[in-house]
């Protein structure tokens, strides 16, 4: 089994302590992660061909979630995504799930939720070709 052929999960929030504690537990579970601070330096990472799932926060400074996962679909790059918010109405959840998002949670989210909830969006990219709306 080779690591380096394994997806990695990059976390998408401006929040430090947010990313440390998402990253802190996907690592426990054995996944690869990557954390960016803003949508601009996820764009600009290698990480970006190598993502099979973003854990996104939708309110963040410059790029906000739902513009990264607009820019995403423009280019052809459907990535599934979890959203993570402390900001949700059912308009703002209905728009993420258009633009791709995989689960809405609220922060903060439980931790076998939110494992559960990468898990599927991982086994959802590997499926990719024939992308459905569940």
């Amino acid at each position: 089994m080779e690591e380096h052929c394994e997806p990695v999960v990059s976390i998408v929030d401006d929040d430090e302590s947010v990313r440390r504690s998402v990253r802190n537990l996907l690592l426990s579970v054995g996944l690869r992660v990557a954390v960016f601070e803003s949508g601009e330096s996820f764009l600009q990472s290698v990480q970006r061909g190598y993502t099979g799932c973003l854990v996104l926060d939708l309110r963040m400074p410059g790029m906000n979630g739902l513009d990264l996962l607009a820019h995403l679909e423009k280019a052809g790059e459907r990535i599934p995504a979890v959203i993570l918010t402390a900001h949700g109405d059912d308009d703002v959840r209905e728009r993420a799930r258009q633009a791709g998002s995989t689960v809405f949670l609220d922060k903060p989210a439980n931790s076998a939720v939110l494992i559960g909830a990468v898990e599927s969006a991982l086994l959802r990219a590997k499926g990719s070709t024939d992308v459905d709306d569940q």
